[in-house]
């Protein structure tokens, strides 16, 4: 038999099938490592609060001695200025942060019919970014289930939404970039714009004499 006559051809993985295999595998790694990051830059804002170590430590789940160094890092440097959190900002990050806020609300309130639960799970795993693409199309999936919902929803969402899209359609203009980074000012507006909407469904519940459903 001629050399290589016949010879059985070994199996090889080809780029894509590993390409295909590493995207799931690369979204859980980068959104790991973005989620450090930005529980490192939380810190800096705790450090503005004026929080102890011990309540960062308990609240990060972190040991006393690396929160230790992060604050050392902090105090080391130059004071960051402190962080506004009331609601109504104007900035990009903090509009997308509070949209993502309310899509997350509606998915969680209908998880078998809101239209926006598959991109907040994507924007959750990191697998979707702030985009000015995705935003807008984030935006149309909220304004559906919004729709969708409108007369069982509490005027709280509507509300929400119709501030949240005012502003993204006209950004404000500032000479000073309000403090924070683009992810830290996110996830602070999806926190408290989750935390509003809740307050704002139980006043809806009480008003009504209906029970929030668990």
């Amino acid at each position: 038999m001629a050399a290589g006559e016949n010879t059985p051809q070994s199996a090889t993985l080809t780029e894509e099938q590993a390409e295909r295999m590493l995207a799931g595998m690369n979204d859980v790694i980068r959104a790991g490592e973005e989620m450090r990051k930005l529980r490192a830059e939380m810190i800096k804002v705790f450090i503005g609060f004026g929080w102890t170590q011990d309540r960062i430590a308990r609240l990060t789940d972190m040991s006393q001695p690396a929160v230790s160094k992060q604050v050392t890092k902090y105090r080391d440097a130059d004071p960051a200025p402190p962080m506004d959190v009331s609601l109504d900002q104007r900035d990009t990050p903090w509009l997308e942060g509070r949209l993502w806020g309310l899509a997350e609300d509606l998915s969680e309130t209908y998880p078998d019919t809101a239209r926006c639960s598959r991109y907040v799970g994507a924007l959750a795993r990191g697998r979707k970014r702030f985009t000015p693409e995705n935003v807008d199309e984030l935006r149309r999936l909220v304004e559906e289930d919004l729709r969708l919902h409108a007369a069982e929803l509490p005027g709280g969402h509507r509300g929400a939404y119709d501030e949240i899209g005012r502003a993204l359609d006209v950004p404000s203009r500032t000479d000073a970039a309000p403090a924070g980074t683009a992810s830290v000012r996110r996830a602070l507006a999806h926190r408290i714009q989750r935390d509003r909407l809740r307050d704002s469904a139980d006043g809806h519940l009480r008003i009504t004499g209906q029970g929030r459903s668990s």
